[in-house]
């Protein structure tokens, strides 16, 4: 086995292979210290090199094969000798016999120089191994894929048998769950541990008449992933309002909290939201990477136009940037790209949000807390005293928090915040109708932001065909020449056909010709009619670009973009 003395050292030779820059590697060996992490897995949970880029470096450093499990079907007398609970503590998995020596196994390992791993193997099974280099989430990812359901429902079981005699009915149950049960505690952390390395934003609970229904939101879709006896409902929400900090003894209210989260080393912000229903209390947990949200520009995924359009936008030195859509479309992430875009030691930024999603070194951010009567609004006034020259507002709410915001920004500041509209053009006739006059948008807006999350298609098993006409005129494509589009067909390293998301914007900067259209009419088509004069892209339009690219079907276009009067 080749070891690493005098070698280049790993983080050197990505530096020098152009995959991260010295800065980068920086802050991961800095974060590497503090949370005790391989180097690898920490360059890719920043989002600074991908599984792929890593795995081809540290193999030819170190000789050692990499191993791709995605679509290998594993030897199940291998696992069973081995066990999961060493493959899970120790971040293995045993896939094949070595075809030159029967005595020899093959195992993918998250960290192939792990001496003390590959002695356990040894003892366990008496037989040599053999490494080979898998990244840890694709070894706990199979795992999970292997046992997650499995340990839910044998956790669900042994819950209910348990409780069985003790209570008498469901409602005995509901009222004297036991939250400190370790099968209700593996239940609720398996559940977590699991949403995430699938990808999941958003876990539901939902009480049925008969059963609890268990849903993951994964690439913006639901799907159905477990199903539970009723009588686990109480204690699993009981687990959840403990671990979030909410009244257990409520029943009757809504409530929210949250909970900090630890996944395969990163850390996890949890929204739960719990909601009285005619069968019990819905839960909802919305989850999000606490580093995931300070991203760098280049992973927006911007074309090089827009790309321009903004960067011409953020570099105003004063007025207000909006980021518009709807709930789930990207909007937290964008403007915590910008401010991260922003954020320099000569500038004091100031945020005000409700909730704090990220915490980002060298920003002032403060939490709305509404029993204080400290809202957006008053925040904001007080943010202005304190000689700011950017200003974040997690939210354009009111009228009141609109005219703040816009006094801000004609008096020097630099303001971005995020308005739920479905397009760039009716943020500004939201404005209005908040109560700011036309005159006083043209002065103070410097560009609009509108964006949605559209699934990429696998790349792997996407299937292409030619266009029909009516699909050429949605894309804006001549009906006369072929065009080939791309369909999701569904593979073992996809969901469906799809593979994560990627974001689709339509970015206005207010020139002189919206600013006279803005003191003349103001009109939503106008306006839009005007910026596609001057060269923007819409929604429907970036939709259209990332199908005729073969990144999204058309179906998903559809779906998040496409607009009728704008395609007639």
């Amino acid at each position: 086995m080749a070891l690493f003395s005098n070698r280049i050292r790993i983080g050197d030779l990505l530096v020098q292979k152009g995959y991260i820059t010295d800065d980068q590697l920086s802050q991961a060996l800095e974060e590497q210290r503090e949370k005790k992490k391989r180097l690898g897995e920490v360059l890719i949970s920043l989002g600074y090199v991908t599984e792929e880029q890593f795995a081809s470096v540290y193999c030819d450093q170190s000789g050692i094969e990499p191993v791709d499990l995605k679509e290998m079907k594993l030897n199940e007398d291998l696992l069973q000798m081995v066990g999961e609970d060493v493959m899970r503590k120790q971040e293995l998995i045993p896939f094949a016999y070595d075809e030159e020596n029967f005595n020899c196994l093959k195992v993918a390992m998250a960290d192939p120089m792990n001496l003390g791993a590959m002695d356990d193997i040894q003892l366990i099974t008496g037989m040599e191994v053999k490494p080979y280099y898998c990244s840890a989430t694709q070894i706990n990812m199979q795992l999970d894929k292997l046992y997650g359901k499995k340990q839910a429902m044998e956790a669900a079981e042994q819950f209910q048998a348990e409780h069985a005699d003790e209570y008498g009915s469901d409602e005995e149950a509901e009222e004297d769950a036991s939250v400190s049960d370790a099968p209700i505690v593996k239940i609720v952390r398996t559940m977590l541990d699991e949403a995430v390395r699938m990808g999941s934003s958003d876990i539901h609970i939902e009480p049925m008449e008969k059963s609890v229904r268990v849903r993951y939101r994964i690439d913006g879709v639901l799907q159905q992933v477990m199903e539970y006896n009723t009588n686990v409902l109480s204690a699993m929400v009981a687990r959840i309002k403990i671990i979030s900090g909410l009244d257990i003894s409520e029943k009757r209210k809504p409530q929210d909290g949250r909970i900090t989260q630890i996944v395969d080393g990163e850390e996890f912000d949890v929204r739960v939201s719990i909601l009285p229903t005619v069968y019990g209390e819905k839960t909802v947990m919305r989850l999000t990477k606490k580093k995931g949200l300070t991203r760098d520009k280049k992973y927006l995924g911007l074309y090089p136009e827009d790309e321009r359009r903004l960067d011409s936008i953020t570099h105003n030195p004063h007025g207000i940037i909006l980021i518009t859509g709807p709930t789930g479309s990207g909007k937290s992430t964008t403007c915590y790209t910008v401010l991260n875009e922003l954020n320099t030691e000569s500038v004091n930024i100031i945020t005000v949000e409700d909730p704090v999603e990220a915490n980002v070194p060298g920003v002032n951010q403060v939490q709305v807390n509404v029993k204080a009567e400290l809202t957006f609004a008053s925040a904001l006034r007080s943010i202005l005293r304190q000689d700011p020259d950017i200003i974040m507002i997690g939210e354009i709410r009111d009228g009141e928090t609109a005219a703040i915001a816009v006094q801000a920004s004609i008096t020097g500041h630099l303001v971005i915040s995020t308005l739920h509209t479905n397009s760039t053009s009716a943020s500004i006739t939201r404005l209005i109708d908040m109560g700011v006059e036309p005159y006083l948008i043209g002065d103070a807006v410097v560009g609009i932001i509108a964006q949605r999350l559209v699934r990429r298609l696998c790349p792997k098993c996407k299937v292409g065909r030619q266009a029909t006409e009516e699909e050429k005129k949605m894309l804006g494509v001549d009906v006369n020449k072929d065009q080939i589009i791309y369909e999701p067909c569904g593979c073992e390293e996809c969901n469906r056909g799809y593979r994560g998301r990627i974001a689709i914007y339509e970015i206005m900067p207010i020139t002189s010709n919206i600013r006279r259209v803005l003191h003349e009419t103001v009109t939503a088509d106008e306006i839009q009619r005007v910026a596609v004069a001057e060269g923007m892209n819409t929604l429907r339009m970036a939709g259209a670009n990332n199908v005729i690219d073969g990144v999204t079907s058309i179906d998903e276009m559809v779906r998040v973009a496409f607009d009728m009067d704008e395609a007639v």
